[in-house]
């Protein structure tokens, strides 16, 4: 099946051009002229959204932002198409959600290097107990373990730490973290995620003034940044779900030589 890309772009000419690239390469593509159809964008389900930093009405990176909030589209891969290429519009695109931006004018060799470079799969080398991680998310003992020190956490600190490293480098909405980690709960709102990210930055971060594991991204939420493994013990399954480590971005975890696990 084809990967959907939606182009956002008010620029006839670009958006017929792109259009007609992206197709030439394989892709299924729709296009729209600006940001008032997000609902439709969304039942769609796209693999990418190609988006102009520059749109009549709603800017691109105001589409990015609201395509980040929306926890059906959390999936989805932005590129944005930057009016210059300099590093306060890089900068923008990237507080925006954007995973990659290329300004114009663009060759169209160039836009679908940057688009196959967004959704291609990240082949991670094997792994070792022997080599060094940041952190290890035990799922059937509930445990977390930074730098080989034991954390203890909360079930919903776990469940956290667990989605938003599922999630390596993706920029995660306050509403995407609520829908995902909560779920149905009454009671919490926006404030309940930053409360949470509060707790966990004092149990993992080596510096809680200057957080490296768990970034904020102002205005838009958090970004996960450490290397984290999940073990894969003998005969458990191996499915994405199950064991996200076999995902794109991350290592595939050997049990310990040993079998051992501690008790859930």
């Amino acid at each position: 099946m084809k990967e959907l890309v939606l182009v956002v772009e008010g620029e006839v000419d670009t958006r017929r051009s792109t259009r007609g690239s992206l197709e030439g390469a394989g892709y299924a593509v729709r296009d729209f002229p600006n940001a008032v159809v997000l609902e439709e964008m969304a039942a769609s389900q796209p693999s990418l959204f190609l988006i102009a930093a520059s749109l009549p009405g709603e800017s691109g990176l105001e589409l990015s932002r609201r395509i980040r909030q929306n926890s059906s589209l959390a999936g989805a891969r932005i590129v944005l198409l930057l009016d210059r290429d300099d590093e306060e519009q890089r900068m923008a695109a990237r507080e925006a959600g954007a995973d990659d931006c290329v300004a114009k004018p663009f060759s169209p060799g160039q836009l679908l290097s940057r688009i196959q470079s967004v959704l291609r799969p990240v082949k991670p080398p094997p792994f070792s107990f022997d080599e060094p991680t940041d952190i290890v998310i035990d799922r059937a003992a509930m445990k977390l373990s930074v730098h080989g020190i034991e954390v203890t956490t909360t079930t919903l600190e776990f469940r956290l730490v667990d989605y938003l490293a599922q999630h390596r480098g993706r920029v995660c909405t306050r509403d995407v973290l609520l829908d995902a980690v909560w779920g149905e709960m009454q009671f919490v709102t926006p404030r309940s995620v930053d409360a949470c990210i509060r707790r966990l930055r004092d149990k993992i971060e080596p510096n809680r003034a200057c957080p490296t594991y768990l970034k904020t991204v102002r205005g838009v939420g958090y970004c996960f940044n450490a290397h984290a493994v999940w073990p894969i013990l003998p005969g458990s399954c191996t499915c994405r779900v199950c064991s996200p480590s076999i995902g794109p971005g991350f290592a595939h975890v050997a049990a310990p030589k040993s079998g051992k696990t501690a008790p859930a």
